[in-house]
């Protein structure tokens, strides 16, 4: 980006930002710290492609005054990790909303493909879940415990092994973005498509309700946290694909620490999520109204934290 479009893009904020933080002593600091963020954003990425430059110069006074200005009667005692997951995270999830949708739509088309082919072909289900699995849950189906395959192991053991494979697969569909956007989207089809013939085994084995109730106990958030990692693979395919005003490195490093921060973002839910597989999945003779609550609660987490809230924050 030349350096007369970087300024002629940014500066009615900067011009903004200049009278809030200067002039306006009322505004309110936590609006205005995240004001600030997005100014050292900006000095930093002047300092690598403008260095030495009048708009640097510029850019450091606003910084430091603005940095004096905020934090000279304010201890600094705000926790990071808490404003990264009450500010920051939200805002990077509004601003990569449309992938997000894109990753959703493409995970839930792949479910109902897997759906329609399990429905179609007697064979499906087992190319995708293996002989050995559907052997095993039919087995038990036939003793009267179709979910005791969430029995078998340890609780902790369990609940380490699941944590493991789910970072995995989620840093699979987000690595893979560099495959320019083809890696993510096979990894977010062979998902949905096992989820959609899996759940289909279940719905012929006439014990649909039954396995909702225990898998979307853990799978509400595991399957959304790994919708959100494709999105950040979606993100980094697209900054080379199609890098905008950018270069493409310029895009790409961009997308790569907005695409990191959501990483580390959702490692809580996947975290959550394998405890809850681990430790809570199992109970499958809890009562109906329990498992149902837990799942209700992910959605409404989900809804709120990765729709509601973003949105508000953006236009605060």
């Amino acid at each position: 980006m030349q350096e007369l479009v970087f300024i002629n893009k940014n500066i009615d904020r900067w011009k903004r930002f200049e009278a809030l933080s200067v002039k306006n002593k009322s505004y309110p600091p936590d609006k205005l710290a995240a004001m600030f963020i997005q100014i050292t954003d900006d000095l930093a990425y002047c300092r690598t492609f403008y260095p030495e430059s009048d708009t640097e110069r510029y850019l450091n006074s606003l910084a430091a005054k603005t940095h004096y200005n905020i934090y000279k009667n304010k201890k600094e005692s705000t926790n990071k990790l808490i404003r990264f997951w009450k500010l920051d995270f939200p805002l990077i999830i509004y601003d990569i909303r449309k992938f997000i949708y894109i990753s959703l739509a493409i995970f839930l088309f792949s479910a109902l493909i897997g759906a329609f082919s399990s429905a179609n072909d007697k064979d499906f289900v087992r190319s995708i879940l293996g002989d050995a699995y559907v052997d095993m849950t039919l087995d038990n189906i036939d003793k009267g415990d179709p979910m005791a395959v969430y029995k078998q192991m340890l609780q902790t053991d369990m609940f380490l092994a699941i944590t493991f494979n789910n970072i995995k697969v989620s840093f699979m569909a987000f690595v893979w973005g560099l495959l320019l956007i083809v890696g993510t989207v096979y990894v977010m089809i062979s998902n949905g498509v096992m989820l959609g013939s899996f759940q289909y085994f279940f719905y012929e084995q006439d014990i649909l309700l039954d396995s909702v109730l225990t898998i979307w106990i853990h799978g509400t958030l595991e399957i959304f946290a790994i919708i959100v990692s494709g999105a950040a693979g979606l993100l980094i395919g697209a900054s080379v694909l199609i890098p905008g005003t950018y270069t493409r490195l310029q895009a790409f490093k961009q997308a790569s620490v907005k695409g990191v921060k959501i990483m580390i973002g959702i490692m809580p839910i996947l975290i959550v999520a394998g405890f809850l597989e681990g430790f809570v999945t199992r109970y499958t003779q809890a009562p109906d109204f329990i498992r149902a609550g837990i799942i209700l609660a992910s959605l409404v987490f989900i809804v709120w934290y990765f729709f509601l809230y973003p949105a508000k924050l953006a236009k605060q």
